[in-house]
C-alpha cells in the first residue's frame, strides 16, 4: 500500500468520495487542495470504453492546449539546411543532423520533445530503443514528423501535449499549473475532452467517456463529471 503524508490526508479528506464534481469546481478544489510548496501540476485522469489490445481502437494523438501547461520546453529538431534553419528561427533548443544523432546515442538527451523531417527519419529511427521509451521519438501521427518545422516547434513551445490510452484505456494529460487561474484550467479541460470525443474510434461499444478524474501532482483524485462537456464554468 502507498503510504500518504498528513498534507495529502488532510486534503483528502476535503473531497466527497462519491460526489462527481463540475469541471469547474474539480478545478478550485484541486488548487485549493494542493499541499506541495511548489507549483504543481495540474492532471487530468481520463478513463476510457476501449480496449487496446485491438489496434482500431487505440486511442493517440496531440493537442495544442489553449493556454498551454506552463512548463517551460526544450525541443530537438533533426533537419539540415534550410529547415534546420527555419527550426533555429523558430525558437528550437537543439538542432543537429548526424551529430544529433551521435549525441542521443551518446545518451545526451538534453530535451523535452523532438521533430524530425521526413528525410531524416532513416537515420532518426535509429535511435527507436532510446527515444521511444522516453516518448521522444518523432512519430507522423503526432505531427512530429514534418517539412513545417517551424510550425510544430512553436506549438510545441506553447504546450502542445500528447494523449494516449494506456494498456487500461486511461489517457493522463497535464492541464497547467496550480497558478493557473481556474478558467485557464478549465478552457484546457474543455479543449482535452473534446478532442478525446472527436477522435473516439467507431468500433468502440458502450460507455466511451467511462471516468474522469483531475488531481495535481501530489494532491488527490477528484471525479469530474464526465457528461458535462458544455458550459464548463458553470457549477
Amino acid at each position: 500500500m502507498l503510504k500518504h503524508g498528513k498534507n495529502y490526508k488532510a486534503a483528502a479528506e476535503k473531497v466527497e468520495s462519491t460526489k462527481l464534481y463540475s469541471p469547474k469546481e474539480a478545478m478550485e478544489l484541486a488548487k485549493e487542495l494542493a499541499p506541495a510548496k511548489f507549483d504543481e501540476t495540474v492532471e487530468v485522469h481520463v478513463r476510457l470504453g476501449v480496449d487496446t489490445r485491438k489496434a482500431d481502437q487505440n486511442v493517440r494523438g496531440s493537442i495544442a492546449l489553449p493556454h498551454g501547461t506552463g512548463k517551460t520546453v526544450r525541443v530537438a529538431v533533426f533537419a539540415e539546411g534550410e529547415k534546420a534553419r527555419e527550426a533555429e528561427a523558430a525558437g528550437a533548443d537543439v538542432i543537429g543532423s548526424d551529430d544529433l544523432v551521435a549525441q542521443v546515442q551518446a545518451g545526451e538527451l538534453n530535451f523535452d520533445a523532438a521533430i524530425a523531417t521526413p528525410n531524416m527519419m532513416g537515420k532518426v529511427g535509429r535511435l527507436g530503443k532510446i527515444l521511444g521509451p522516453r516518448g521522444l521519438m518523432p512519430n507522423p501521427k503526432l505531427g512530429t514528423v514534418t517539412m513545417d518545422v517551424a510550425k510544430m516547434v512553436g506549438e510545441l513551445k506553447a504546450g502542445r501535449v500528447e494523449y494516449r490510452a494506456d494498456r487500461y484505456g486511461i489517457c493522463h494529460v497535464p492541464m497547467g499549473k496550480v497558478s493557473f487561474d481556474t478558467q485557464k484550467l478549465v478552457e484546457n479541460y474543455g479543449a482535452l475532452i473534446n478532442e478525446l470525443l472527436r477522435v473516439k474510434p467507431s468500433s468502440a461499444k458502450g460507455k466511451y467517456v467511462k471516468s474522469v478524474v483531475v488531481s495535481t501532482t501530489m494532491g488527490p483524485g477528484i471525479k469530474v463529471d464526465s457528461t458535462k462537456t458544455r458550459n464548463l464554468m458553470e457549477e
